[in-house]
């Protein structure tokens, strides 16, 4: 399992957060996501032979929301 973060900008609201936790739990290899508001980030656990970084951000992105994969 890895741990990656993700910058998620355009959230206003706890709805926001529920929406963007929501899509990342029907990832088929995300085992937990947890997100916040402030300041906007979006921790996620996954099995890297299942889902990249890359489906995580579109399904965010999809969403109306900026993201971007926090460095480290």
């Amino acid at each position: 399992m890895q741990t990656l973060s993700f910058d998620v900008s355009g959230m206003t609201c706890g709805g926001c957060t529920g929406s963007v936790q929501r899509a990342l739990g029907k990832i088929d290899g995300i085992s937990h996501a947890d997100v916040t508001l402030r300041p906007g980030v979006a921790i996620v656990v996954v099995d890297p032979a299942r889902v990249t970084s890359a489906q995580i951000e579109s399904a965010i992105g999809k969403l109306g929301y900026g993201v971007k994969l926090r460095a480290g």
